[in-house]
Order: structure tokens, then sequence, then C-alpha cells
């Protein structure tokens, strides 16, 4: 299994954004599942991250599928009282950093749960207001 990959099953759940800043590409993408907006860029999408850890409850990776530069790493959480399953896919540029980082999950619930989390933690992040330049 690629370096990174280990690193990231053992740094996303704890949503310490310095460490999940670690694993990106400058320029990377990252696609969340509560809106259709992408983020582009290694600080927005590592504050993204870093949020999501402290909202995700039980965090765990069940299975790693892949090779190469192309990754599918299934979860399962709660998002408060509600289960969820997902995916992370994965996608590393030949530096061995994420370069595309894109988030589907199940089920509906649980995603608008999850962006009423998330809304309310960001509009709280002054680096936000900052990052709305970040969105594509």
């Amino acid at each position: 299994m690629h370096p990174t990959i280990v690193k990231m099953q053992e740094v996303v759940a704890k949503g310490n954004e310095d460490d999940i800043k670690g694993l990106l590409a400058e320029d990377v993408t990252f696609q969340p599942p509560t809106y259709w907006a992408t983020w582009t860029g290694r600080d927005a999408a590592a504050a993204v991250l870093g949020h999501v850890g402290q909202v995700f409850q039980d965090f765990r990776y069940r299975r790693v599928m892949g090779g190469d530069n192309d990754w599918a790493l299934e979860f399962q959480c709660k998002v408060g009282d509600f289960d969820c399953v997902g995916v992370d896919l994965i996608t590393l540029n030949d530096a061995g950093e994420i370069q595309h980082f894109e988030v589907v999950m199940r089920p509906y619930k649980t995603i608008g749960a999850l962006r009423e989390a998330m809304n309310k933690r960001v509009m709280t992040d002054a680096r936000f207001l900052k990052f709305k330049d970040a969105l594509s």
C-alpha cells in the first residue's frame, strides 16, 4: 500500500489540519459530499477536512482498494445520531501527494446532518472568508 494512503488512514479521523495538510498537493482539489463546489488548494482543503474530522464520530476505514495513484477507501462513521457509509476517492500525483480527493456518502439524511454541522463550524472560522476564493 502507498505510504500516503497508510498515513492518511492514521490522520484523517483525528481532524488535525497540519497532519492532513502534509499529505496534500499544493493545488489539490477536494470535492465534498455536501455540495457541488470543488475546493482548490492545500490550505482550504485541509481546513475543511480538519473540521470534518471533528464532526465525524466513531470514524474508521473498513476497506482500502486500489494501487499506483488511484485509491478508494471505504469508511463508516456517525454524524450526530445518523450512521454513515462513504468512500474517499483519492488520486495521488507523481510526488505521492493527494492531488484529488472526492468523498461520496450515504444515506441522504446523514449528508444533510453533515452539511448542517459543517456550516455551523465554518461560520465561526474566520479563515473561511478567505477560502471562498478556493471554491470553483
